[in-house]
């Protein structure tokens, strides 16, 4: 385990100073910072330590100190060990115009951290003789919780993704192979041309958005092609974070304003994951990297395998001494924060170094002997080419699985829907769904009318074969011709005309029960099927109908839930900028009685001031009416003497 390393830098006092000291402790006013052996700075009221604001650093510079003197102080080892596999990170954090930008950037005249790491790094893998090195570039900024590339116009809210192989990255973003620091100084130079700033009232030129320029360095051993030898993959993150403001000061409004709130509520979880980090191993919950985009992609730096570098850079002067006490003390809490840094090697073929050996090795045999640019030029470019189409490969990748997944959810959603409709078609008709019983009735099948089974009469047509036509035994109620001659006396009576029911005629055979002959009063078989068949199409259309109406209202129900949930957001956001001009509020009325006190010392001061004054008034009076005496008394004494 490490503890991350933090230093402290004062900027040089905006207001008119002596030259010859430019401390913290040189600002005047009642309160001042003072700084301790380079490593603790209190601050002072009127010459007496304040309590509880004395904190301590691994290093605090003032403002006569340089970049190059805070970079080789801080910032070098971590710049070997990047070299050596190790992961590295260093940002610099503050408040807003307090120096952190010339602090990463620096001037022409005063390179900041950024451009001397990039020749540093170029500088230590040339002195690496038994390594080869491939690195590569990208630069990003998140602007109002979006992230963009600086390197490519129009690229923008790019996704953040992890996987086992490279953790947590970018997707889309453009990656640079680069093999000198003045191709990474373009590609700087671009960047910075594409960064959103702005100005307030406190800067000039102020960073609108937080900038992370990363370069990933890849290395293996010489001469050691088919060995298996371990290739080392390091990521080197420089981060110039843009600084936290206070509306009242700042005076941002409109897109300024809203940039704000992105800035501050991104290092408010910053510090949220700082305060988490800071805490005791059994007392610490859950850590919210994914609250903010800037802690996701930083995740590694805070508490995971890395070696990071934090400067927090302070304004001196006496108005901004509550944004100072705020900066202190998140660098404070950092620096109670451990990191678990490892040498970073892999066996398989996931570098990229390790797939183009293979392609550029007969080119390198060729550049060799002759020690031609041109050749040089063709293998970076073919390098570049590859790690292009490596990265084309793994977006049509990742936009194959996103469409896999969006068709499996619309077959899910189409197989859903097919059920419920399924069962709304297979839904069965009861007799409780319709009011009139002749409704129901009609529905039904149609079937001739039964017959009453109390007596059945059939004529005797069996031939003389008693094996095949036998003649019953009991007749029970069958009759047959003969007993209906015995019982009639000899008269044939007309089966046609014998009711069996009343109201019923029988059919004059056995064959002819088979059909059921209408009468004129009742309706013809082919009608009644046609007018069911129009009742049936009828309610078919009235299911289709209602099948229509239910998606409208389900369509209706969508849309309100959209809106409502828009409106929980707008009411989120209300409550929030409610919060914030309570806080804002607050703040207020705290400064206010701060100003308060003050007037009240004044005045005390002034009722002292007055006291001494009257006092010493009278004092001057009664000396002058004693002189006065003591001139009357001479002259008297002169003009007495002859």
């Amino acid at each position: 385990m490490e503890k991350i390393s933090v230093a402290v830098r004062f900027r040089p006092p905006t207001t008119a100073a002596p030259a010859a000291d430019q401390s913290p402790s040189s600002t005047g006013g009642d309160r001042e910072w003072r700084v301790d052996d380079d490593t603790r700075i209190t601050l002072l009221h009127r010459s007496a330590p304040v309590p509880g604001a004395s904190f301590a650093f691994d290093h605090v510079f003032d403002g006569a100190a340089t970049n190059e003197r805070i970079y080789g102080v801080l910032v070098r080892s971590l710049i070997r060990a990047a070299v050596d596999g190790f992961n590295g990170t260093a940002f610099a954090y503050g408040q807003t115009s307090s120096g952190k930008t010339f602090t990463m950037n620096g001037s022409a005249d005063h390179p900041g951290i950024i451009p001397l790491a990039v020749r540093d790094v170029f500088d230590t893998a040339r002195e690496v003789s038994d390594r080869e090195f491939l690195i590569r570039v990208s630069y990003m900024e998140i602007y109002n919780e979006e992230i963009n590339d600086l390197l490519t116009l129009g690229s923008e809210k790019l996704p953040i993704h992890e996987s086992l192989e490279r953790g947590v990255y970018v997707s889309g973003l453009r990656e640079e192979i680069v093999n000198s620091a003045e191709q990474v100084f373009k590609l700087l130079e671009l960047g910075e041309a594409n960064r959103h700033f702005g100005e307030t009232n406190m800067n000039v030129r102020s960073s609108r958005s937080h900038t992370i320029f990363r370069m990933v360095i890849e290395s293996s051993a010489k001469n050691h092609m088919d060995s298996g030898d371990a290739i080392r993959v390091s990521v080197l993150n420089l981060v110039d974070l843009a600084g936290s403001e206070r509306i009242a000061k700042t005076g941002a409004g409109g897109v300024r304003l809203k940039e704000g709130k992105h800035i501050n509520k991104s290092l408010m979880i910053l510090g949220n994951v700082i305060n988490k980090l800071s805490e005791n191993g059994k007392q610490r919950g859950h850590i919210p990297y994914r609250d903010s985009k800037l802690t996701r992609i930083l995740q590694p730096a805070l508490g995971g395998n890395a070696k990071t570098s934090i400067i927090c850079t302070a304004a001196s002067e006496e108005i901004h001494v509550e944004e100072t006490r705020g900066t202190l003390q998140f660098a404070s809490r950092a620096k109670c924060v451990s990191n678990c840094a490892q040498v970073n090697e892999i066996l398989t073929d996931a570098a990229l170094l390790k797939r183009q050996k293979q392609e550029i090795e007969e080119l390198r045999k060729k550049l060799q002997g002759s020690h031609s640019e041109v050749l040089e030029q063709v293998i970076l470019k073919q390098r570049n080419d590859m790690h292009k189409s490596e990265l084309e490969r793994d977006r049509l990748a990742m936009e194959l699985d996103e469409e896999r997944r969006l068709r499996e959810t619309l077959e899910h959603r189409l197989a859903e829907q097919q059920k419920m409709l399924d069962g709304i078609s297979n839904t069965s008709i009861s007799p409780d769904q319709f009011t009139d019983s002749i409704q129901f009735e009609s529905l039904k099948t149609p079937t001739s009318k039964e017959r009453p089974a109390e007596f059945v009469a059939s004529r005797a047509n069996y031939s003389k074969d008693v094996e095949f036509s036998p003649i019953p035994e009991n007749l029970g109620t069958v009759a047959d011709e003969d007993l209906w001659m015995q019982l009639n006396k000899g008269c044939v009576t007309d089966l046609e005309m014998l009711e069996m029911t009343p109201g019923f005629k029988c059919a004059p055979s056995l064959a002819d029960d088979k059909a059921s002959v209408a009468t004129p009063d009742e309706e013809p078989i082919d009608a009644r099927c046609q007018r069911l068949e129009k009742d049936c199409t009828a309610d078919r259309q009235q299911l289709e109908d209602s099948k229509a109406r239910r998606a409208a209202l389900e369509d209706e129900r969508d849309t309100l839930k959209r809106e409502n949930s828009s409106l929980l957001d707008a009411l989120a956001k209300a409550r929030q900028d409610a919060d914030r001009l309570v806080a804002d509020r607050l703040e207020a009325l705290r400064e206010l009685d701060v100003e308060k006190s003050r007037m009240d010392e004044l005045k005390q001061e002034i009722k002292l001031f007055s006291q001494a004054f009257s006092l010493r008034q009278g004092q001057l009076t009664s000396l002058y009416t004693k002189s006065k005496a003591i001139v009357e008394n001479c002259k008297t004494s002169q003009l007495a003497l002859p």
